[in-house]
């Protein structure tokens, strides 16, 4: 990376990446040789060759990628791809967004905001751990001078788009809900067929003399077999019996208990039913094909309903703050999720019960009617929780007895004298002046005093993506002025505005003391 005028940025850890190159170029040139050899004839060879080819190309084109920035505008692009420009003028923002890995793992890129509203993410420069971090915020900091100095940003402050923010995408929640609600619906369907096919297997009786060929698949037919051999599958695969001379049939599959019952010579007998071997009766041992019940699949039915109420939730979340800048965070859905627990403890056995209705009697219809009710409270608390809340710093403070410490959970985000490495989990106030603990009381034990007299209340606004996920979604955030140094100060809305008002009365009280001549 260069600063000034232009800022390059490469990517940083490039040999690994020229080795995979070195070993497509192998590849391709074995797959290439071997086709020559060979007179066009593909074998192992080239089919291990051709996709080190790909691998290779992939890599080239990594190793190469370069971004760059000048008094024109942005530039990224490699020797395997045009190169793409975008001026200052139709930049509106600069914006981090936040990926996430199948472990936790957090990418940091740039996102570039256009005036027409569109977002590409630049391919560099690129964080993936700590140590490169540093890195990345200079490169972005020297493309943000760069784009006040030739363009016109819409905002001022670093836009953190992550995972909990309102300017997050809502794909992935749109096509799980879709594909759960889709599996809820295929399930129900097979509702009435799987009672229907149970209810006939249980209702089926031996067939009688002379019952046509036709009606046969619907009462039980006996055959006499002779077990030749069994196969025990180990964990999930299927387990087998084996006839003597292939009759009436060469095998069926059963459970595995139920092959661990029979050995080979068992002479058994054997149940038909619509044309499939149902029953396995041996001396010792009766084998009985599983039919799923209705209420089975009824209760996996509701379940896929229930799952898509997750998604659904975050939509509702999302939609519900549409009106929120892109990077403030959205409240949490886990209400939501209190509400889809609490349903499924009645609905499931409900369902598990009567599959195919209600019945008229007065306990389904009690059981039924008071779930529906608790739920649908419930969704109203949940509806009132994850309302957006407007930060209130003037808001009434509930007064508490002179000389009590007050213990409040709060934090602040910068690392201070008073907050030394982030320290501070709870800010402690009453008998003595506000400090900050590592704990939530009693006591003042390694308490560190806050200069009030040096603090200036700036504002109050809610929680945004670049305060950190360390944040409870809930807490809102005072932006203090410490001497020249912005800090800030997170806590719940009440107890920020209690702290706030600790905060201006002891430093009313600290002037005060102070002789005018001082």
């Amino acid at each position: 990376m260069s600063v000034g005028e232009e800022v390059i940025c490469r990517p940083l850890r490039t040999r690994p990446l020229w080795v995979f190159v070195g070993l497509g170029a192998a590849g391709a040139a074995l797959a290439a040789g071997r086709l020559v050899y060979s007179g066009g004839f593909v074998d192992g060879w080239v089919a291990g060759g051709l996709p080190a080819a790909l691998v290779g190309v992939a890599f080239l084109h990594a190793v190469t990628l370069e971004v760059r920035a000048d008094a024109y505008g942005l530039h990224s692009g490699s020797r395997l791809r045009r190169r793409r420009s975008t001026p200052w003028p139709d930049v509106a923002d600069l914006r981090v967004h936040i990926q996430y890995g199948r472990h936790g793992e957090e990418y940091f890129r740039v996102g570039v905001l256009s005036r027409d509203g569109r977002t590409r993410r630049l391919p560099l420069p690129l964080s993936v751990s700590r140590e490169d971090r540093a890195d990345f915020d200079a490169t972005l900091d020297a493309l943000r001078v760069l784009h006040r100095r030739h363009g016109q940003p819409e905002s001022d402050h670093l836009v953190v788009i992550s995972k909990r923010v309102a300017g997050r995408g809502v794909a992935v929640p749109v096509i799980l809900c879709v594909l759960l609600l889709a599996g809820a619906g295929l399930a129900a369907w097979f509702v009435p067929v799987t009672g229907a096919t149970k209810e006939a297997w249980t209702s089926a009786v031996p067939c009688a003399a002379g019952t046509p060929s036709a009606e046969r698949r619907e009462c039980l037919t006996t055959l006499d077999a002779v077990i030749a051999r069994t196969e025990v599958g180990a964990a999930k695969q299927p387990s087998r019996l084996y006839f003597a001379d292939g009759r009436p049939l060469d095998r069926i599959t059963v459970s595995r208990e139920g092959a661990q019952g029979f050995r080979a010579g068992d002479p058994v007998e054997l149940t038909l039913w619509r044309g499939q071997v149902r029953v396995v009766t041996g001396e010792h041992q009766v084998w009985r094909e599983h039919f799923t019940s209705a209420g089975s699949v009824a209760v996996l039915a509701a379940a896929f309903a229930l799952a898509a109420g997750w998604p659904g939730a975050r939509l509702l979340v999302h939609r519900r703050g549409r009106r929120l800048p892109d990077d403030e965070v959205l409240p949490s859905v886990l209400p939501f999720l209190g509400v889809l627990v609490v349903t499924a403890v009645w609905l499931l056995p409900l369902c598990y019960l009567h599959p195919m209705g209600l019945p008229a009697a007065a306990g389904p219809l009690a059981w039924a009617g008071a779930g529906t009710l608790g739920t649908l409270g419930l969704l109203v608390l949940a509806w009132r929780a994850t309302r957006v809340r407007t930060p209130r710093p003037d808001a009434a403070v509930p007064q508490k007895p002179s000389g009590e410490d007050v213990f409040l959970a709060a934090r602040f985000l910068e690392s201070t004298t008073y907050n030394p490495n982030h320290f501070g989990t709870h800010i402690v106030f009453g008998d003595g002046p506000p400090a900050v603990v590592p704990h939530p009381g009693p006591g003042r034990f390694a308490a560190k005093p806050i200069p009030v007299r040096r603090l200036t209340v700036e504002g109050v606004r809610r929680l945004r993506g670049g305060d950190g996920e360390a944040v409870p979604r809930g807490w809102h955030i005072a932006e203090i002025d410490d001497g020249g140094e912005p800090v800030r100060l997170a806590a719940a809305p009440a107890d920020l505005t209690r702290v706030l008002h600790a905060l201006d009365a002891a430093r009313a009280s600290a002037e005060a003391a102070t002789p005018s001549g001082a």
